[in-house]
């Protein structure tokens, strides 16, 4: 295989190759615990490769960055919750599907939008205040469902799954090992539709993956390592903040 004749296809620029690079490096750190700058990275590849054709440039790499996740923090892990989550990810996953094609991706974006902001005010209202909301199954389910529809569409669980995870009030490395894996799952699960219904992972998109992969795990490490500085009470503050303004960059956009 011709690697550079595919690369040089892409036709990208070197500010465009510095941005996905960027791009990869951020998906690193964002999967390694530093949450909320997923948005940033689906912005930049959106801007290099269109909105739906860059969801398939991504996937690949959310699989090959929850696979450094789920092995470093694996023991983690609270698997009571993946359960309760998956079996309505992948209910919202097969929605997705059958929206992508119909639904104006800048409507679903501005919807979502509106949903992680007010979802964020009402988790800070009650931050400190005893609620029954975290533990009714109706939240958990229409979190799970709405996560996997939203990861379908635009890959934007994660501001979803972290509310919830949030609201259940996980400690940092169980916030993230409980992530890791559910959304290595999801994402595994949702290639086939990428592949052979949207047709938006190809070998062409593979290739530029693999040529992202260190820029993937750089940024997984040096953003493990700001993770171990970082407190459970400031964690959480972090959390609340980068989801906020990544609603509000989501809406504005």
């Amino acid at each position: 295989m011709d690697y550079a004749h595919i690369i040089q296809s892409f036709h990208l620029s070197i500010f465009q190759w510095l941005a996905i690079g960027l791009a990869g490096f951020l998906l690193g750190a964002s999967k390694s615990g530093i949450k909320g700058i997923g948005i940033l990275i689906i912005i930049i590849l959106a801007f290099v490769f269109g909105e739906k054709a860059s969801t398939g440039v991504l996937l690949p790499m959310l699989i090959g960055a929850d696979i450094l996740a789920v092995i470093y923090y694996n023991r983690h892990v609270q698997w009571k919750y993946v359960i309760k989550l998956l079996p309505f990810m992948i209910v919202g996953v097969l929605v997705g599907v059958w929206l992508g094609n119909d639904i104006s991706e800048l409507v679903f974006k501005r919807i979502m939008a509106i949903i992680i902001i007010l979802s964020v005010l009402i988790m800070v209202y009650t931050e400190n205040r005893k609620t029954s909301i975290p533990n009714n199954r109706l939240f958990a389910y229409s979190s799970g469902f709405m996560a996997g529809v939203a990861s379908m569409i635009g890959n934007l669980a994660g501001p979803i799954a972290d509310i919830y995870f949030l609201a259940i009030r996980l400690p940092k490395n169980e916030f993230i090992g409980t992530g890791a894996w559910l959304f290595f799952i999801i994402n595994v699960f949702k290639l086939p539709f990428h592949i052979f219904i949207w047709n938006t992972v190809t070998v062409e998109t593979l290739v530029l993956n693999s040529v992202l992969i260190p820029f993937l795990i750089i940024g997984f490490f040096v953003g493990a390592y700001i993770v171990k500085l970082i407190s459970n009470v400031n964690y959480r503050r972090f959390i609340f903040i980068v989801t906020a303004i990544g609603g509000i960059i989501l809406l504005l956009r």
